[in-house]
């Protein structure tokens, strides 16, 4: 059985090289990531016609459990559930998790296509426009399946990204009260500032943030929380802080983890901040920032069902986004990280 499982938007991501041009064509900016609209809807046209183009099973969630498994190197590890069409980039998907060694539990949509993301890369920044598709289609019921509940129920660690609020509340609801029951740990992820500044979408965080153990964000969605809730500060530790109070609907206490590119870790656990350093690179190593936090978040996710410690989790993280820093894409090595891992 998966000691992890995520649950979220499997996405194929369609990454290439852009002028700053492109973005300001679409009105994007670097470093965000929004839902495509009309307007967006013949950029994934010119994606494809990039002669540089590549094609990377995607999405942020899907992205942190391949490297969740990297990090693992068991089989089985891992699994993971959302939604794709019936079409060949839905085939694409399944192919590179069953390469990654991911046990991916797709909920096949046959009437829309699968899901894709333009990552329009310049520099080292990038910025994600989604077209969800079949992604935006998942269904409670699917994890509520006999052999898919099993692995709900039987997982450690269950994890999903903010971007699955937008799709499926009601999967969401039922995972996180269900490792209440069973005493395993639920993790979420903030993702994105808008999924904040939409009502619906904060009250999915709002009524869930009680079952969750571990929450992720990074500086910018952290203060668009305390934003949205009219904490009227931008201090990014006493933001960690209050997330960490807010009432547990658990005996266990809330570990808010707060990535700052390369600036230390924040991670506040019932109310005391502690700060963990990443691995800095010199900028002529880094390649592309695409993927960075939810390699983090893998890398964490990894320690976590290892059972390691605060630090030695943090040290993983910061591991497996080093690496994915280095190429292009949340891609990782073929080789095993080094021997990191075990307790």
């Amino acid at each position: 059985m998966a000691a992890l499982l995520g649950m979220g938007n499997p996405l194929l991501d369609i990454s290439a090289d852009v002028d700053k041009s492109m973005l300001e064509k679409y009105d994007l900016k670097a470093g965000d990531a929004i839902l495509a609209e009309e307007k967006h809807q013949p950029l994934f046209g010119e994606m494809i016609a990039n002669p540089k183009v590549q094609y990377i099973a995607g999405g942020a969630t899907q992205n942190s459990i391949r490297v969740a498994q990297w990090m693992l190197q068991r089989p089985g590890a891992t699994a993971y559930m959302g939604c794709v069409g019936k079409d060949d980039n839905g085939a694409k998907l399944e192919k590179a998790c069953a390469e990654d060694g991911v046990k991916a539990r797709y909920l096949v949509d046959e009437t829309t296509p699968t899901g894709v993301c333009a990552t329009l890369i310049v520099g080292i920044e990038r910025s994600l426009c989604t077209n969800l598709n079949a992604a935006n289609n998942y269904k409670a019921s699917h994890c509520q399946a006999a052999e898919n509940w099993s692995v709900v129920s039987g997982a450690k660690v269950v994890y999903s990204a903010g971007f699955f609020v937008t799709v499926c509340p009601e999967a969401i609801k039922l995972a996180s009260r269900e490792m209440a029951k069973t005493g395993g740990i639920y993790c979420m992820n903030l993702s994105a500032p808008f999924l904040m500044q939409v009502p619906p979408f904060k009250a999915c965080f709002v009524e869930t943030l009680p079952y969750v153990d571990f929450l992720f964000g990074n500086e910018t969605e952290a203060r668009t929380w305390a934003e949205t809730e009219g904490w009227e500060t931008d201090n990014v530790e006493f933001i960690a802080t209050r997330l960490s109070l807010i009432s547990s609907a658990k005996a266990r206490k809330r570990t808010v983890v707060i990535t700052q590119g390369c600036d230390p870790t924040i991670v506040a656990i019932n109310g005391h901040v502690t700060k963990y350093p990443v691995i800095e690179l010199p900028k002529e190593k880094l390649v592309d920032t695409n993927g960075a936090g939810d390699a983090y978040v893998g890398g964490f996710l990894a320690g976590m069902v290892n059972g390691l410690p605060m630090d030695r989790c943090c040290k993983s993280g910061a591991y497996a986004a080093s690496v994915i820093v280095q190429r292009s894409g949340c891609t990782f090595p073929k080789e095993a990280p080094p021997a990191m891992m075990e307790n």
